[in-house]
């Protein structure tokens, strides 16, 4: 999976990358039930996983969207059986990640406090990309911090991490079903997960589905992103959707 080639079309830096190239640059989907069944065990020091090794660290990046959901799925097991390693925060991690970062899934999850992906998958520093908004709503800014994860530094993994009793999704709901405007710039929220509310559903049972939803059509929107797609069609890139339950504590995928 890592060797394969890379589309001519996508070869060619079209001006959207280019642009996120200029402002960042120096600046410093798949197997299914992966995330919610077992998985190998997680890489680690002498695991023998491909994929680039941080100078300093015996610990091997997972090379590919396969391997990277493994990892994923393996961590987020040892977070809800109480059986996390909180890797790669020693001394020599930290001095190694000066010479730089490889990353191997960029995450895009909601501000809440209860879902920091670092925890959630037990991972550690150099290992996700975390951009972050409330209700995973995007932005430019949060487009071009993914592409940024993508194309600059060959993240082979986006995941859009939605979650239990999302606060963003139920004012949105909530908000969809008075008519009322949400203050300052959270009416945007509004707007933007407004396309994931079945009205036909009441109560509870609404929010809950309109969080899922809105994970499937986020996730749709970062698929359909032409230079996004060219590694997808390539089998560089997969972008999955997730959500993850407060009560069990487990991340399972969605659509």
């Amino acid at each position: 999976m890592t060797g394969d080639a890379e589309p001519a079309a996508a070869e060619r830096v079209p001006g959207r990358r280019r642009l996120v190239r200029t402002v960042l640059t120096g600046a410093a989907v798949l197997s299914a039930g992966l995330l919610s069944g077992p998985g190998p065990a997680p890489a680690g020091p002498g695991s023998g996983s491909a994929g680039a090794t941080s100078p300093g660290t015996a610990k091997r990046r997972p090379a590919g969207p396969d391997t990277a959901l493994r990892e994923l799925a393996a961590g987020n097991r040892r977070w809800r059986t109480l059986h996390e390693k909180h890797p790669d925060e020693t001394r020599t991690v930290r001095q190694a990640l000066l010479g730089g970062q490889h990353p191997f899934a960029v995450v895009l999850g909601c501000v809440d406090s209860r879902v920091p992906p670092e925890l959630v998958f037990d991972q550690g520093l150099g290992d996700l990309l975390t951009v972050r908004s409330a209700g995973e709503v995007l932005d430019e800014a949060v487009l071009g911090s993914i592409a940024y994860g993508v194309l600059e530094l060959d993240i082979p993994l986006v995941v859009v991490l939605g979650h239990q009793s999302c606060g963003a999704v139920a004012a949105a709901v909530h908000a969809d079903g008075s008519g009322a405007e949400l203050p300052a710039h959270m009416q945007y929220l509004v707007d933007q997960i407004r396309p994931a509310i079945d009205r036909k559903l009441r109560g509870d049972a609404r929010v809950d589905a309109a969080i899922t939803a809105n994970v499937l059509l986020v996730r749709a929107r970062l698929a359909a992103e032409p230079e996004l797609a060219a590694r997808i069609a390539a089998k560089r890139l997969a972008v999955v959707g997730a959500r993850y339950e407060l009560g069990s504590q487990r991340v399972h995928r969605v659509g």
